[in-house]
């Protein structure tokens, strides 16, 4: 968390701004930062700005985009307000400033016209900047649920009024056709706050869990590193799932497990791509939205894009960006396209965006 000094004065807030770090510092305001899009996780100040500063490319990249909120109070608001801020990358992973920098300066604009930085009225019209800037988004159910999780832990305050209920039942303490009073917000609660215990207590209950609670859960666990017995046991769930022909609870477990340990899930993964008929687009898009730290395998990598180019239903080369944005990747990912065998299908695909090449 940063903090800021509490009374800028009108001369301090009528300096330039350059970075989203700096009107926070200006308008002294406490902020914390969490990535949301690919992934939902706190983010250090450091990251976000680097990433402005344009020293760092954007760890985290979403539809070509850095998708992040802010929480911050200013003055002595008790409730803090959160800003949803999708900002533009370039082909790099960089940010592209110019949207960044229009949007500063309509914050500049605003602090100018406000007689007191920090009183509500000054938090209120900042606020309503947002209700039309071209650079917010609206995320999900699943990612508000786990940012509030996240921010309500990290600010030391009370889970919400579901969590006790989704704690009990998600660790076998209530009966499992007792499902229907759970809310989302209690898992996503559970999700942030369980520890290994609770955690291997959940993967005891996981084969018994109806789809009405395992999906949601799921959408959950992928923003998260789990212990190994619950990525056991959700591995075992998801083969379960392929058996039976259920495409999205398989695709489900293969997200959840995402950032677990690389070993088990890599084990898994491997499997699923020797298997042909298992890589379905489906289950390629799950890998590359949620099990993208799998991918930083010198073998699995190129496996993975080659079956990809083999999928005719795939946005070969789309995806092929998408990944190509995140930093750890873009080298291997390079790499591993131009070392593609002539006469695989990995070449084929490469060579109808540049015919002649070799």
């Amino acid at each position: 968390m940063t903090r800021y000094r509490e009374r800028p004065t009108m001369e301090d807030v009528m300096q330039p701004i350059l970075s989203l770090g700096e009107f926070f510092t200006r308008v002294g305001a406490s902020a914390r930062f969490y990535t949301l899009g690919r992934q939902v996780a706190p983010c250090p100040a450091s990251i976000l700005s680097a990433f402005e500063a344009g020293d760092l490319a954007w760890p985290w990249p979403w539809l070509d985009h850095a998708q992040f909120a802010c929480i911050f109070q200013i003055g002595d608001r008790d409730d803090p307000l959160i800003w949803f801020l999708s900002l533009p990358l370039d082909e790099q992973g960089l940010l592209d400033p110019a949207p960044r920098d229009a949007f500063l300066q309509r914050l500049l604009e605003t602090l100018g016209a406000t007689a007191s930085p920090d009183t509500d009225h000054s938090a209120k019209r900042i606020d309503n900047l947002m209700q039309d800037n071209p650079l917010t988004f609206t995320p999900n159910m699943t990612q508000r649920a786990m940012l509030h999780a996240h921010a309500s832990h990290d600010l030391a305050r009370a889970a919400s009024e579901h969590f006790e209920s989704a704690d009990a039942y998600l660790t076998g303490q209530t009966p499992e056709e007792q499902w229907q009073t759970l809310g989302l917000q209690g898992v996503a609660d559970f999700v942030v706050r369980h520890d290994d215990q609770q955690g291997n207590e959940l993967a005891l209950r996981l084969p018994a869990l109806p789809l009405e609670v395992l999906r949601p859960l799921c959408h959950c666990l992928e923003h998260k590193p789990l212990s190994d017995a619950l990525t056991r046991s959700l591995i075992e769930r998801g083969e379960q799932a392929a058996l039976e022909g259920d495409i999205e609870t398989f695709c489900g477990c293969v997200r959840a497990v995402g950032q677990s340990d690389k070993e088990i899930v890599g084990a898994w993964y491997d499997e699923l791509l020797e298997d042909s008929a298992a890589c379905g687009p489906d289950l390629l898009a799950a890998i590359a939205a949620r099990g993208w730290p799998q991918l930083e395998d010198a073998e699995r990598l190129p496996r993975f894009i080659e079956r990809l180019a083999q999928d005719e239903g795939t946005h070969f080369a789309m995806m092929i960006r998408s990944l190509a944005l995140i930093p750890r990747l873009r080298l291997p990912l390079l790499i591993s396209l131009r070392q593609a065998d002539q006469e695989s299908q990995t070449r084929q695909r490469l060579n109808q965006f540049s015919p002649g090449r070799t």
